[in-house]
């Protein structure tokens, strides 16, 4: 087995890569010349760098040269343009899927790696399921799903398309952004901090995109990888203070005054050039009741559990914060 891996520079695609390595897959990961390679120098030496990108057809093609399973992650999570997410969530993974099908008797497998995001914002008493007629409210839900169906209407060989929720550990430099607030004591309550939502630590959903390289019955479903727990926003931000051991202020935000600062955020990142995740497209996913989904097909079919607590998950994430000091 020989697996391609896009996207293995960023957050989830270096876990990603990390498992990979710990197993002794052999690995060619598709990186731009002038990508950021600080997450995953330490495997350079033992993986073979294909350079190219998910926007240029023929270095697709090379990079597809004698890998038997593809690893589709990279993708677009803020974007000054609501068409950006769509370069490359949609016709990003067209084009992957488009250069996998030309060595389709070669690649055995194909897994696709989007988002809750492209499914539909959900109660726990009403959780996403994957059966689920889709309903994204935001640009980038929408991208995904299109990435979905790209994957879904054209891959010639076996697929897996995994659909985590909120994704967060070590290396994440979003979620960094509560660690910083806490630290500055305060806590941040959008809307009451009610919003029920459903988690995945970042080991776990690499370890889920390995498991369905080669998972017998994961071929042609789609997975919601995600923990069992169900938490609120602002037991969330409760854990990392108590973790940090230190006192916080509660920052109220409500629904009514979100629109205006995701507006105004919007606005300094078009001046500056420098997208942010907090935006006018974000708006319409922060604004729902919860973003909730059911594992269980996940458990039920493939024995995997994204067993990762939600504090053993904050514990290491800040113990790596801090080792690197980003906090």
């Amino acid at each position: 087995m020989k697996v391609l891996l896009t996207g293995a520079n960023g957050f989830v695609g270096s876990h990603i890569l990390d498992s990979l390595c710990a197993q002794g897959i052999a690995t060619a990961v598709l990186l731009r010349p002038a990508s950021n390679r600080r997450f995953i120098e330490i495997h350079l030496p033992q993986v073979e760098v294909r350079n190219g990108s998910i926007g240029d057809l023929a270095s697709l093609g090379a990079a597809m040269q004698d890998v038997t399973h593809v690893i589709h992650c990279a993708g677009c999570t803020k974007a000054l343009r609501a068409q950006d997410f769509h370069e490359v969530n949609h016709h990003g993974t067209h084009n992957v899927v488009a250069a996998a099908n030309q060595r389709s008797e070669q690649i055995k497998r194909f897994v696709h790696i989007s988002s809750l995001a492209a499914g539909r914002p959900a109660l726990p008493g009403d959780p996403a399921r994957e059966d689920d007629p889709p309903g994204p409210v935001s640009e980038y839900g929408r991208s995904k799903l299109a990435g979905e169906q790209a994957v879904r209407n054209s891959c010639k060989t076996e697929h897996v398309i995994l659909r985590p929720p909120a994704v967060y550990g070590p290396r994440d430099g979003e979620f960094l952004r509560l660690f910083k607030a806490v630290r500055a004591h305060l806590l941040p309550r959008i809307g009451g901090g009610r919003q029920a939502l459903s988690f995945v630590f970042v080991k776990d959903l690499a370890e889920a995109a390995v498991t369905c390289l080669t998972h017998p019955a994961a071929a042609g479903k789609t997975f919601y990888v995600a923990s069992p727990e169900i938490q609120t926003a602002i037991a969330v931000a409760d854990e990392i203070a108590a973790q940090m051991k230190t006192w916080t202020v509660s920052l109220p935000l409500p629904i009514a005054a979100l629109w205006p600062v995701c507006f105004l955020q919007e606005a300094v990142s078009r001046l500056s050039r420098k997208p942010n995740v907090l935006s006018l497209q974000k708006y319409a996913e922060l604004r729902a009741a919860g973003w909730v989904c059911d594992p269980g097909r996940l458990r039920q079919e493939l024995d995997f559990v994204c067993a990762t607590t939600l504090r053993s998950g904050i514990a290491e994430t800040l113990a790596w914060y801090r080792q690197h000091e980003w906090l």
